[in-house]
């Protein structure tokens, strides 16, 4: 962050690296957002996000990961007046790089902003259509609570048209509701997070019996406080359930994990 911004003279909140990192002592989701976003304003340059996205591959290596679907955000990026094609040309270059150099695959999932309007979220998926043969699908991420999946359902349609796989963050601090209306409204393939479904037992019922993939988090859950700890974490009890259930990173920088 620091070395980008000034680079790139982009002044922003904090003045040291202690005291960004005691910044990253989250209340919440949103606490945690708050801090991405003001974050991002560094980033103005294809280099910046080459720069960015190999150093998150060459940690990630280290650390065992032969493939990663790695999430982008365009909308934080537009709306900042950074083109398009200098986020989407600097992240491939650094996939592609990644692959040759560190033996790891990684594709590319475009998220809309759940906080910002679906009209501004099919603007997004418009203006990148001729990018997608380097984007695998879509998802939805951002502040969940008051922002529910069924308000997407056209942007997700229209992206279902193109032929993208469909994702989406839901029942991370969002209740089990939101979850099903990402497989009702969205129909997805697979939800992130999906923690809170073991609130509903028929929606428990209803992921064994369709073996829905569920991207579970546990360290950035606790980072997030959606949990207070990792031994209250219900992960275990998950794939007790017989839920199908993978273990990620959300945010890694930010959470450890």
């Amino acid at each position: 962050m620091f070395e980008i911004a000034a680079r790139n003279g982009v002044q922003h909140r904090y003045g040291s690296v202690r005291e960004v990192s005691e910044a990253y002592d989250f209340a919440d989701l949103q606490s945690f957002l708050d801090l991405y976003y003001g974050a991002t304003k560094a980033l103005l340059r294809e280099r910046d996000f080459y720069d960015l996205t190999l150093a998150y591959l060459r940690k990630a290596s280290s650390q065992g990961v032969r493939h990663a679907e790695v999430f982008f955000d365009p909308q934080a990026h537009i709306d900042r007046g950074v083109d398009l094609g200098t986020v989407i040309t600097g992240l491939r270059h650094a996939l592609k790089d990644g692959e040759r150099r560190l033996g790891m695959s990684a594709h590319l999932i475009l998220c809309f902003l759940r906080h910002l309007s679906a009209e501004e979220a099919i603007t997004t998926l418009r203006q990148v259509l001729p990018s997608k043969e380097w984007i695998i699908g879509v998802g939805l991420d951002s502040s969940e609570v008051g922002h529910p999946p069924e308000d997407f359902r056209t942007v997700f349609e229209e992206s279902a048209r193109h032929g993208f796989r469909k994702v989406a963050h839901a029942g991370e601090e969002g209740p089990p509701d939101y979850i099903r209306q990402a497989l009702d409204d969205l129909r997805v393939a697979r939800v992130d997070h999906g923690v809170r479904c073991m609130e509903d037992p028929g929606l428990v019922r209803r992921l064994r019996e369709k073996q829905v993939p569920l991207t579970v988090c546990p360290l950035s859950n606790v980072g997030l406080r959606v949990v207070p700890s990792l031994e209250e974490h219900p992960v275990k009890r998950m794939l007790g359930e017989g839920l199908f259930v993978t273990v990620n990173s959300d945010d890694p920088a930010y959470v450890g994990g």
